[in-house]
């Protein structure tokens, strides 16, 4: 049962993502924007789940999986991160690379910072 709530959860970060991709389509490649946006959100989301709900008895482990681990699994993209980081660098692209994984970086500590800061804000 908890595999299929993951692959529930799953599925639907995975069309959460696509969504983030297609509206991000119209910035051009020029940045990572689709991959920075869901890292940054997911940071904050699954950070903030995790502070607010910390024993997982609230909301219940099945829903803690299907949301933390399906969703927020399917969603968040570190493997393209550091594809595109990579494949920067390649492109000779220096600069770029480290600008992008500073700002990805930097941007998801804070975006999980203040998602705990948003949990501990919320009435339990």
């Amino acid at each position: 049962m908890a595999a299929l709530l993951v692959a529930l959860g799953g599925a639907l970060g995975s069309l959460l993502r696509f969504g983030v991709n297609v509206w991000c389509a119209q910035l051009g490649p020029a940045w990572p924007f689709a991959t920075s946006i869901v890292n940054v959100l997911g940071s904050f989301g699954l950070a903030f789940i995790s502070r607010a709900w910390p024993d997982r008895t609230y909301l219940g482990v099945p829903l803690m999986l299907t949301i933390g681990t399906g969703v927020f699994g399917g969603f968040t993209t570190y493997s393209a991160f550091n594809l595109e980081v990579l494949l920067l660098f390649q492109r000779g692209d220096s600069a770029r690379a480290v600008a992008y994984a500073a700002v990805t970086v930097l941007g998801c500590v804070a975006a999980g910072l203040f998602g705990f800061w948003c949990a501990a804000r919320v009435a339990m």
